[in-house]
């Protein structure tokens, strides 16, 4: 990975307005207890805030969590490194703690999100109120990053949501050749990072479903001027190179460095795109 002077990307970044949380009864999974969610002001309004998308969850995936995956480690230590590797000013609470948002689709306050992040969306259901509510916020300039999703089962059902959002549009699969693994950081190879839980149990593999997931995808569904609108990681777990940097020594220099470089990546393309 190679870095590149950020200052021009960066003072846009700046300018851009903040998140708001999601207000109201947040989605439930089965009998599941859902994290707990602070209300209240977000702080400091000028500064960037990771926004997650919730969701109801219609079935469930092996080691997953519904919208929740990943939460709220990722959120967090995303937030706590993209400040510190970075000049860019994360929201806060009061507190100093870092104000990362939870929202619905049906919020209006999606759309002071222009980065929108969801996790293990092979779980996802959308009321027909929310597919209308992410595509107006799509169409309208939004962004939307999916990951953490495994297998063909997961996709298929993920497909079949989007469907729904962006009908009639083709996805079209990245490589490192194409400007968003360069924007910041070079990314080499589109990295498979698997849940730490994962790792361990088999010994240092990264594949989830085995021969199913052997090999990681990044997709994504462009507008007609070709601003990505939705970005899709499959068949790898970004996110837990966030969550879990800080529980093995070994995980985090294995994949923790990828996992933030392609953040770094991405936040900059949605953010000057």
């Amino acid at each position: 990975m190679i870095f590149r002077p950020l200052c021009i990307v960066l003072a846009l970044l700046l300018m851009l307005p903040d998140s708001a949380e999601a207000q109201g009864r947040l989605p439930s999974f089965g009998r599941r207890r859902r994290p707990q969610v602070s209300q209240g002001l977000m702080g400091d309004r000028s500064g960037f805030s990771f926004c997650r998308l919730a969701y109801e969850g219609a079935t469930r995936e092996p080691g997953g969590q519904g919208w929740s995956t990943d939460y709220p480690g990722a959120d967090s230590n995303f937030m706590f490194r993209m400040e510190e590797l970075t000049t860019i000013r994360m929201s806060k609470y009061p507190s100093g703690e870092f104000a990362y948002s939870i929202l619905l689709a049906t919020s209006p306050d999606l759309f002071r999100c222009p980065f929108l992040f969801a996790s293990d969306v092979g779980t996802m259901r959308l009321s027909d109120d929310e597919v209308a509510g992410l595509r107006d916020y799509l169409e309208k300039g939004g962004f939307l990053w999916v990951d953490d999703f495994w297998g063909e089962a997961a996709w298929d059902r993920w497909s079949r949501v989007i469907s729904r959002v962006l009908p009639n549009k083709e996805f079209v699969e990245l490589t490192p050749e194409h400007p968003i693994f360069n924007m910041l950081y070079h990314v080499r190879k589109i990295p498979q990072i698997p849940s730490i839980q994962h790792w361990r149990r088999s010994g240092g593999g990264t594949s989830e479903r085995g021969r199913e997931s052997a090999e990681p995808h990044i997709r994504a569904f462009f507008d007609e001027h070709g601003r990505i609108m939705v970005l899709m990681s499959h068949d790898t777990d970004i996110a837990d190179g966030w969550e879990r940097e800080g529980d093995n020594k070994e995980y985090f220099y294995l994949f923790s460095p990828d996992a933030y470089a392609m953040a770094a990546n991405v936040i900059v393309w949605a953010m000057t795109h």
